[in-house]
């Protein structure tokens, strides 16, 4: 008897022991599950890209061309004067030694007085051009040198702010990506879209990072430009290289209303410092946003415009928003 109860209360333990080594998966949390689906959610995007930071850098610009006519003329000068000095030397030649000594005494502290003269202007002439060229070559090592800045600047709106996809959108269609003057000329028609409308702000990641090599810049650029790329599932309207590419999209009716549209700005440029530091507040971001739009056109060396949802009718919901810009800031 005491050995079947010795048998069934083993049994009973080793049943116990078995159940307990089964895991059994805990149930997701309803926001998890909302994000997971956000994640795979269809979603339009717009882009406009052109530039190279490779491009060459105008090292045909005009060096002083008033330089050369200014030797000439001096030279001219020089020898007008020294044809007068064989003229005097003649003349005391002639053999009247005292008109000659007096002419020649008077003659001679009117050339010191000349000669005293052009040093003093030659010199203040010197040293302006010696500024101007310094500042000249200032700007000539920044724009010709390998250092090179990637800057970029996003921007979360409210969804009240949907004006700015049918701007964008016709910025691009519009716009010319096979220039900089037509880059720099978006570049300015975006920023300025963005400005009219803080009101409608909320989020913003900013970073502008100086690199020591034109390849490197490259690099960096466009792994930005594929992180942000693949955050959106069908490019609706592309303009990269001057070619324009419209794609259609198919709206999910059963989708939430849109709460948030984001767009980002890309911008390479010759500069050797960073454009900015870490943006917190509307004011830095209004002012770095001015900054950009009066940006030189020749320091742009590329520029890339992104936004999602582009599509009518498409939407970035709060979830999304959380899942797909987790380092965005609140402003």
């Amino acid at each position: 008897m005491l050995t079947k109860k010795f048998r069934l209360l083993c049994a009973t333990i080793a049943s116990s022991a078995v159940l307990n080594s089964i895991q059994v998966p805990m149930p997701f949390r309803s926001s998890e599950l909302l994000l997971d689906s956000a994640a795979y959610a269809k979603r339009s995007g717009g882009r406009s890209s052109g530039g190279s930071f490779n491009r060459s850098s105008g090292s045909s610009r005009s060096s002083g061309s008033s330089t050369p006519g200014g030797s000439s003329s001096g030279s001219s000068s020089s020898g007008r004067s020294n044809s007068g000095g064989y003229q005097g030397g003649g003349y005391y030649g002639g053999g009247y030694y005292g008109g000659g000594y007096s002419s020649g005494y008077s003659s001679g502290a009117s050339i010191v007085l000349w000669i005293v003269a052009l040093i003093l202007v030659g010199g203040a002439g010197f040293f302006v051009w010696y500024l101007l060229k310094s500042a000249k070559k200032s700007k000539g090592n920044e724009l010709d040198n390998d250092i090179v800045t990637v800057s970029m600047i996003q921007m979360g709106l409210l969804a009240e702010g949907r004006a700015i996809q049918k701007e964008l959108t016709e910025i691009v269609e519009q716009g010319e990506t096979d220039s900089i003057e037509g880059l720099h000329a978006q570049l300015q028609e975006a920023v300025l879209a963005l400005l009219r409308m803080p009101e409608n702000w909320s989020h913003v990641q900013a970073s502008s990072e100086t690199v020591k090599t034109r390849d490197e810049a490259e690099k960096a650029f466009n792994r930005l430009s594929i992180a942000e790329r693949t955050k959106y599932t069908t490019e609706t309207i592309s303009n990269a290289g001057g070619q324009l590419v419209l794609k259609e999209f198919e709206v999910d009716p059963d989708k939430e209303p849109a709460s948030y549209i984001v767009v980002t700005l890309l911008v390479g440029t010759a500069d050797d410092k960073p454009l900015f530091m870490e943006i917190r507040s509307m004011e830095a971001l209004t002012e770095v946003l001015n900054q950009l739009a009066s940006l030189n056109a020749e320091y742009l060396m590329k520029f890339e415009l992104q936004w999602t949802p582009q599509a009518d009718g498409d939407s970035l919901t709060y979830d999304e928003m959380l899942l797909e810009y987790p380092k965005m800031l609140q402003i």
